[in-house]
C-alpha cells in the first residue's frame, strides 16, 4: 500500500487526509478547528469510526501531533510507524512564477513560500506553519508542496500581464497568477479520462463554482487563460468577493467613505459578491429560496452571478477558437442543476446544449449535454486532496528511481 498524508493548513484550522494512492481511497480524514483560540476541537473519521474532542490546540504543531497520534495509535488503518507514510503533500496557495510543478520542501522553497506570502497573507504563512510542524514531527519523511498556481503557469505573457507600468512587474512581480489550479488540473484530467479522448487537440472550459469561483480555458491539457488574477479577488462575482470592478470605483469609495486599504480589502473580499448584492447570504441555496419568495435583490445577485459566468465562457471560446468540452465542478457547479441550466441557456451559438432531464438532480460524474451536440457538457466532482496526493507520490517515486 502506498500512503500519502495530505495536509491543508489554514490560519486557524488544519485539514488532513491519509490516502491510499493506487486505489484512490481516502482512509482517514480529519479537521482540527479554532487553532490558537478558545473552544478548539478536532474531528477524525476513518470508515465508520468517528473520534471528536474539544481540546486546547495552541498551534499548528499541536494540530499535527493530534493527527499523527491518531494515525499511529487508534486508527483502524494499521501503521507500524510513521515511516509507512511515503510522503506528506502540503497545499500552498501562492507559488508565484517560480514553481510550475510540485516541489520538495527545502529551505529555499520555504523562503519562496514566505516571500510570496505578501500576495496571499491569509494562506501562505499558515501553509508554511503546517509544513514546518510536519518537518519537525516527521523527520526523514519526504515533504512536498503543491501550489494552487502551478497549473496556470502555461499562460502566455500577453495573458498574465496587466496594463500597468512594466517596472511594477519587474519590482513586485505584479501579474495574473490564477488560483484553484489543483482543482482545475484534477477535474480536466478526470474529464479527459471519462470521455476517453486525448488531451492533445481538446479545447475545454472548466467552471469551478463555489463560494470562491473561477473559470479556466484549457487547450491540449494546458491552461490558456483563467479568471482569477494577482489574487483570487479578480474575475467572477463570488460568494463574498466582488470579482472584476473598475479600480476607479474602488478609489472613489475609499475617498467618499474615508476607508483605509485594509478596510476596502475587507469589503471587496468578505462583504461583496452574492452577500453584498443580496444583503441576505453568500449561500446560493438561501438566495434561491429567497427568490421564490419574490426577493428582488436575491434575484439580482443570482442573475449577476450567471451573467458573468456566461460572459467569461464566451470570451474563452474566442481565446480557444472553439470548444469541445464544458465542465462544471465544486460546490455549486456539482450540486446546483438550476445554476448549470441558467448558464447553458441561450448558448446554442457555441454548440452548448444542455439535456434538462439528465441535468436535473445530477450531482456526480456524468455527461449532461444533449446527445450529438457539438460541445460535451460534464459534471465532474473535484478532489484537490487526491490531486495533491498523486503529485506528491509521483515526485517521491521519481526521486527513488
Amino acid at each position: 500500500m502506498q500512503l500519502v498524508l495530505v495536509v491543508n493548513s489554514g490560519s486557524s484550522s488544519m485539514k488532513f487526509q491519509l490516502i491510499d494512492i493506487p486505489n484512490e481511497k481516502k482512509l482517514v480524514r480529519g479537521l482540527v478547528e479554532k487553532i490558537g483560540m478558545e473552544n478548539s476541537s478536532y474531528r477524525i473519521i476513518a470508515g465508520n469510526q468517528i473520534e471528536e474532542k474539544q481540546i486546547e490546540v495552541k498551534d499548528h504543531r499541536q494540530a499535527v501531533e493530534i493527527a499523527l497520534d491518531y494515525l499511529t495509535h487508534r486508527s483502524p488503518v494499521h501503521l507500524n510507524s510513521l515511516s509507512d507514510i511515503d510522503g506528506v503533500g502540503h497545499r500552498v496557495v501562492q507559488g508565484g512564477s517560480t514553481f510550475d510543478k510540485a516541489a520538495f520542501v527545502t529551505p529555499e522553497v520555504k523562503e519562496k513560500i514566505r516571500e510570496y506570502g505578501i500576495m496571499a497573507p491569509l494562506h501562505n504563512y499558515a501553509n508554511l506553519a503546517g509544513i514546518e510542524a510536519c518537518e519537525a514531527l516527521m523527520p526523514g519523511i519526504p515533504q512536498v508542496v503543491v501550489f494552487d498556481t502551478t497549473f496556470h503557469q502555461t499562460m502566455a505573457p500577453e495573458v498574465y500581464h496587466y496594463g500597468i507600468p512594466y517596472k511594477y512587474y519587474e519590482k513586485y512581480r505584479v501579474r495574473r497568477y490564477g488560483a484553484h489550479g489543483t482543482s482545475h488540473k484534477y477535474v480536466s484530467e478526470k474529464a479527459i479520462e471519462f470521455l476517453g479522448v486525448q488531451a492533445k487537440g481538446t479545447k475545454m472550459i472548466v467552471c469551478h463554482l463555489g463560494n470562491g469561483s473561477s473559470i479556466t480555458a484549457i487547450k491540449d491539457g494546458k491552461v490558456v487563460d483563467t479568471s482569477m488574477g494577482f489574487t483570487p479577488l479578480e474575475g467572477l462575482m463570488m460568494g463574498t468577493r466582488s470579482g472584476d470592478i473598475d479600480p476607479a470605483a474602488v478609489m472613489f469609495l475609499m475617498e467618499q467613505e474615508h476607508l483605509t486599504p485594509k478596510e476596502m480589502d475587507e469589503i471587496l473580499n468578505k462583504k461583496s459578491g452574492l452577500l453584498g448584492v443580496s444583503g441576505i447570504s453568500n449561500d446560493m441555496r438561501e438566495l434561491e429560496d429567497a427568490m421564490t419568495c419574490g426577493n428582488k435583490r436575491a434575484e439580482l445577485a443570482h442573475k449577476m452571478f450567471i451573467y458573468r459566468i456566461k460572459k467569461t465562457i464566451g470570451s474563452y471560446v474566442a481565446a480557444l477558437n472553439g470548444l469541445d468540452v464544458l465542465v462544471f465542478t465544486a460546490g455549486i457547479g456539482e450540486n446546483n442543476d438550476y445554476v448549470r441550466e441558467m448558464i447553458c441557456q441561450d448558448m446554442d451559438f457555441f454548440g452548448i446544449k444542455l439535456d434538462a432531464k439528465i441535468n436535473h438532480g445530477m450531482d456526480h460524474l456524468a455527461e449532461i449535454g444533449e446527445k450529438g451536440a457539438p460541445v460535451r457538457i460534464l459534471v465532474v466532482p473535484t478532489d484537490e486532496e487526491m490531486e495533491i496526493a498523486k503529485e506528491t507520490e509521483e515526485l517521491v517515486l521519481s526521486r527513488s528511481k
